[in-house]
């Protein structure tokens, strides 16, 4: 395979399709497709859309072969490898993720009579690539799950955990394939000694689900432990360190905050139970039903100390919409959950986000873009993830940030 340079489509330019159109590049052609016009524009720039600090930096610096467009038949004609990484929200009513962009691009793939293998790294219900191998004969479909961690994609591309790859296995023509894509992704990648799993398509759909849920599992554990320290007066941070130390149960995923959220952690949570219709279990429902609960029990919390102030109605700050210190994505973040059921008891709200620049409102909720402004107008303040910023009012900020880091 040695100098040997494939075309790759990439469709679906978040944190996963633009970290892997960036680490493919390095090596090969890659067209990353994406409908957004200005997405399009900054990656075709060198400016990264998505805040990264290596995305940023490879864009930048790096020697890549990479388009970007919006004409996604184009970049299909050309592709020997098809990557579709477009997003899978979950629609809580059918209690399933909507694929429909990832049918999108297969019906497409269909149409143009495409020869080139597609690898879904879309995140999917267990069993989607199978009916999708059957609806789509025609077609050359493989999956591989992605685990990463927004503001630190490229990164964890560059030094994957593992590589997984799930194809159907009496397929010997996809077999190669995949064997040439785990080469690929390894030749794209700093770490060395990489580990390998080939699998079924299910099996590594499931990997996926089983990986996340129980991430959100560790958070839901750490989070009901600093639950239990704070109504009782007790040191979290003592207990959590001293439990840590145990090297069966190791020192991370442990710091608490208002509840797991985030792009992948509730959905892929919430898709698992629905997986397990049928199947006897206990604990998958109680991760779930935990993420509920602590966020309720935060949120009492605040009210109590909100209403202590003495305000007719008690003005709550919320400093970042983010989960994370290092990402502009807060989607489906814990904080809004309890931002609505303040609201609801009364609260005005007021939001501090940098990212919502020259907003002065955002889904209805007032936002104070003078950070000065913004602490002086707050009787409270509430942060899931603590800053020095807000040092100079730590008086009057709410967080369960134990140990000040993601």
């Amino acid at each position: 395979m040695e100098n040997e340079k494939y075309c790759i489509a990439v469709f679906g330019l978040g944190y996963v399709g633009l970290s892997n159109a960036v680490l493919l590049a390095q090596h090969n052609k890659v067209i990353a497709v994406d409908i957004i016009q200005d997405k399009v524009n900054k990656i075709n720039a060198g400016i990264s859309p998505i805040k990264d600090r290596e995305l940023s930096s490879y864009l930048k610096e790096q020697t890549l072969d990479l388009t970007a467009t919006t004409d996604g038949a184009m970049a299909i004609r050309s592709a020997d490898y098809i990557i579709i990484s477009t997003p899978t929200d979950y629609d809580s009513e059918t209690n399933c993720f909507n694929t429909s962009s990832i049918e999108s691009v297969l019906k497409q793939a269909r149409e143009l009579k495409s020869k080139a293998v597609i690898i879904i790294k879309s995140t999917i219900p267990v069993g989607y690539t199978k009916r999708m191998t059957k609806e789509f004969p025609e077609l050359q479909i493989m999956f591989t799950p992605e685990f990463l961690r927004e503001g630190r994609a490229l990164y964890d591309n560059l030094y994957p955990s593992r590589i997984i790859i799930g194809f159907e296995q009496i397929n010997e023509k996809l077999r190669k394939a995949a064997e040439v894509f785990a080469e690929l992704l390894k030749e794209g990648a700093l770490k060395k000694d990489i580990e390998v799993l080939f699998m079924g398509t299910t099996e590594a759909e499931a990997v996926k689900l089983f990986s996340n849920t129980f991430l959100a599992l560790r958070i839901s554990f750490f989070n009901e432990l600093d639950t239990y320290a704070e109504i009782n007066g007790l040191s979290s941070q003592d207990i959590i360190r001293g439990v840590c130390l145990d090297p069966r149960i190791g020192d991370m995923y442990n710091n608490p905050s208002f509840g797991y959220g985030g792009y992948c952690l509730p959905k892929d949570t919430k898709q698992l139970l629905a997986n397990y219709k049928d199947v006897p279990e206990n604990i998958i429902k109680a991760t779930v039903d935990s993420n509920n609960t602590r966020k309720r029990h935060i949120a009492e919390q605040i009210l109590g100390i909100a209403k202590k102030n003495g305000e007719d109605v008690p003005v709550v700050g919320v400093y970042r919409l983010t989960m994370k210190s290092n990402s502009d994505n807060f989607r489906e973040s814990s904080i809004f959950d309890i931002m609505r059921i303040l609201r609801g008891e009364g609260c005005r709200i007021i939001i501090y986000e940098p990212t919502l620049i020259d907003k002065k409102t955002y889904s209805g909720y007032e936002v104070q873009n003078d950070f000065s402004v913004f602490k002086n107008e707050c009787g409270l303040i509430i942060a899931n993830r603590y800053s020095s910023d807000l040092n100079d009012a730590a008086d009057k900020v709410y967080t369960r940030d134990i140990f000040k880091r993601d």
